[in-house]
């Protein structure tokens, strides 16, 4: 591994490039998160349950698609371009094309057979293969831009908001672009998701270019020669410990998030009986994230990203567990309190992405040996684990609770309350749950990261 001090210096135009990257991830991941399994059940006909099975038997074969895909980037030769870059350039199409394909409305009137087979098919294609194609050496290039941890923080801070801001696109605009309003009712149109689709596809191949374009690979790695060995990986795996901390935090703090964000659809119409109050609470949750984007750099600077990260999960527990004891009525409070304890997550959001290359840094001083893909593999693998299991925890506490699914005449009151109770309390227990878990099993704290630093300096130049 070497600096190439030829290129241009680390500057603004990498953050915004780095940014477009995960903007252009976001365009078709968020699609699916948010839009996909309505349009299967509303549109194609397709039940809840094979959706969801789906979804579950991807993560399966994610196991392994993305640590061959860590395998093959770490063996790649690096390029003119760079290492990782070229990735980019050649999966941006397949990617996009996939996405699109997954919503294809003209095929609602087929047999049933053919659309379950057309779903599983185009899922499988676009999610386990070519996205993940894509987002492994996308997560990976962040160690090649550059090997400062202050300018790697900030390709992190960058990136969370590449993926805010696809979201918010996605999660604020395209509501209002695909329903039909049919008597009283909000119905989906399938057409208008298809031609959303595409237009996602479309702009997801321009943020990949803006990206590859904008981006500078300065940090020289060779490509992996030695013999690959499932053996000798799981034992690395085992005992890397800095990466089991970063893959035990990283699916707690999904849970965390989508699970309070699903439960945010039952809190909104069945407690408060606001649903504008929840749309409103959507774009403010979003303020936390670019308000802090601004000083994330000089606190991580200062204290320390594994210190940063507790106190942002102890805040969340404390304002969640307060909001539970405060028990208001108004959704507005509620949406203001929720706001506040979502600054918690926030933290954890800009700085994670770092704390990867953190963890890929610390395993080649530790060993001798840089994996940043097959390290960033497994923790693609573990976050999508985190984004399986939290549909599964949200629907198992709202069966739990006693909520009744299609009801036209409203929950009882005790689902009522139990609703409230678990949007406060499953946040604020998973936030304590994630200080914990990064304080006793996370061990790259701020001295430790810097020893490592000037350990791979030395080695970079020579000495």
């Amino acid at each position: 591994m070497s600096t190439n001090n030829n290129v241009k210096p680390f500057g603004i135009k990498d953050k915004l490039g780095y940014m477009f990257g995960d903007f252009g991830n976001d365009f078709t991941f968020i699609l699916a998160s948010m839009i996909m399994m309505k349009f299967y059940t509303d549109v194609m006909g397709v039940s809840a349950g094979l959706v969801g099975t789906l979804m579950m038997v991807a993560r399966f074969v994610d196991a392994f698609t993305d640590v061959t895909m860590g395998q093959i980037v770490d063996r790649s030769k690096p390029t003119a371009a760079g290492k990782f870059k070229p990735w980019l350039l050649r999966i941006c199409g397949p990617v996009a094309v996939t996405s699109f394909l997954i919503y294809g409305s003209w095929f609602a009137n087929m047999g049933m057979t053919f659309k379950i087979v057309y779903m599983f098919v185009t899922y499988i294609l676009w999610g386990s293969v070519f996205y993940t194609a894509a987002n492994i050496p996308y997560g990976s290039m962040a160690s090649a831009i550059s090997a400062d941890p202050e300018e790697r923080a900030s390709l992190s801070t960058f990136r969370t908001m590449g993926g805010a801001l696809a979201g918010l696109c996605i999660g604020v605009i395209l509501p209002l672009l695909i329903y039909d309003k049919v008597g009283d009712v909000q119905v989906m149109n399938g057409t208008k998701v298809s031609v959303a689709a595409g237009v996602c596809s479309v702009g997801a191949v321009v943020c990949y270019l803006l990206c590859y374009n904008m981006c500078t690979e300065r940090v020289k790695l060779e490509a992996k020669t030695e013999k690959f060995e499932l053996g000798k990986l799981i034992k690395g795996l085992v005992t890397n410990k800095a990466l089991i901390g970063i893959v035990l935090s990283s699916i707690c703090m999904l849970l965390v998030q989508l699970t309070a964000s699903t439960l945010q659809g039952y809190v909104y119409p069945d407690y408060f009986g606001n649903i504008a109050a929840q749309s409103v609470a959507g774009m403010l949750a979003m303020i936390p994230t670019f308000a802090l984007a601004t000083v994330i750099g000089k606190l991580q600077a200062k204290f320390g990203r594994k210190e940063l990260s507790i106190g942002g999960a102890i805040w969340g527990a404390i304002v969640f567990i307060v909001m539970y004891f405060m028990h208001t009525k108004n959704a507005w409070v509620f949406a203001a309190m929720y706001t506040i304890g979502y600054c918690g997550l926030s933290i954890g959001q800009l700085i994670c992405w770092a704390m990867i290359t953190d963890v890929i840094d610390d395993t080649e001083v530790q060993t001798g040996s840089r994996s940043d893909g097959e390290i960033y593999s497994i923790y693609s693998f573990a976050r999508k684990m985190g984004q399986a299991a939290s549909s599964g925890v949200a629907g198992a506490l709202l069966t739990m609770i006693g909520y009744v699914s299609g009801s036209t005449v409203g929950q009882t009151e005790a689902v009522r309350e139990g609703i409230f109770t678990l949007t406060c309390l499953v946040p604020g227990i998973g936030f304590l749950a994630l200080a914990l878990i990064t304080f006793f099993f996370y061990p790259l704290n701020k001295k430790r990261v810097d020893e490592n630093v000037k350990v791979l300096a030395k080695k970079r130049a020579g000495k």
